[in-house]
């Protein structure tokens, strides 16, 4: 019986480090910024935010994944100990001082380890440093509007191109922003509740009318990066992609002197301008 105990407890053993193996790993085969198929783990991180949130993911599932072992180790042990079979005489003990005390404070212990880091990652995604770029978005049934308004207060609206890949995430004109640089991100809602959110950033805030939220990201790597609204809005819910181009800060400049020449500051006339191809 203590074989196949011992046994069974290393098989155990061996499926959770292959479980762990495979989520270390990831799919190798996925693209920066955007959803890969069969992927089963967080995108890649782009922020400092997004790299303490994944970092946060990971420690909890590799805590739960002990916890639910040490569980189910306990729970082999006394199926296999205490059955009427093996153990006719019944134990007649009531208490036990150390394991009534271990049972309390052991998990205190792990809610005060898990608290710590939360609480710390939380006060790094709401606590805004100063940014060195402002950039206002507005939801809209069903797309959304830039404004730059320490760039020459420009504006602009980004809808869905269908003839742009990823499919369903590509838009006419991109949020553009610098690589390196903390952009301040002030959302609000033109007609219902929507969400403005960008996975690789870990970026997610709702655009409710009446109401500015902030949010912030500090893109340390540049490219394209995708999201979506998160919120549902509408028919067209599904048809709402956030696209953001991480450039340099020279062709973060020249875009800007492009953008002012494209997007007039007549909000209709950027409305005009949403169907035209992105730069």
């Amino acid at each position: 019986m203590k074989m196949s105990i011992g046994q069974f407890g290393r098989q155990l053993l061996g499926f959770a480090a292959a479980g762990l193996s495979l989520v270390a790993g990831g799919t190798a085969s996925a693209e920066m910024g955007q959803p890969a198929p069969w992927e089963y783990k967080l995108q890649e991180a782009a922020t400092p935010v997004m790299e303490n949130i994944t970092w946060f993911h990971n420690f909890l599932f590799v805590l739960i994944t002990l916890i639910t072992l040490f569980v189910l180790a306990l729970l082999v042990i006394v199926v296999m100990k205490f059955n009427a079979r093996t153990n006719p005489v019944p134990s007649k003990t009531t208490h036990n001082t150390l394991i009534e005390v271990a049972w309390t404070l052991i998990p205190v212990l792990i809610l005060v380890g898990i608290a710590v880091p939360s609480f710390r990652l939380l006060f790094l995604e709401l606590d805004v440093p100063k940014p060195d770029l402002t950039v206002k978005v507005t939801g809209k049934q069903w797309y959304w509007s830039y404004a730059y308004p320490d760039n020459g207060k420009f504006e602009f609206d980004s809808l869905l191109d269908k003839d742009k890949q990823p499919r369903l995430l590509g838009v006419d004109n991109e949020m553009v922003v610098p690589v390196n640089k903390v952009v301040r991100i002030q959302t609000i809602g033109a007609d219902v509740i929507h969400s403005f959110a960008v996975p690789a950033f870990g970026v997610k805030i709702d655009s409710i009318p009446g109401r500015l939220n902030e949010s912030w990201f500090k893109a340390t790597k540049t490219g394209m990066f995708y999201g979506q609204c998160s919120e549902l809005c509408g028919k067209d819910h599904a048809f709402m992609p956030i696209a953001v181009r991480v450039v340099s800060e020279q062709e973060f400049a020249a875009w800007v002197e492009g953008a002012k020449k494209k997007f007039a500051t007549n909000p209709a006339n950027s409305y005009a301008s949403a169907g035209q191809a992105a730069q």
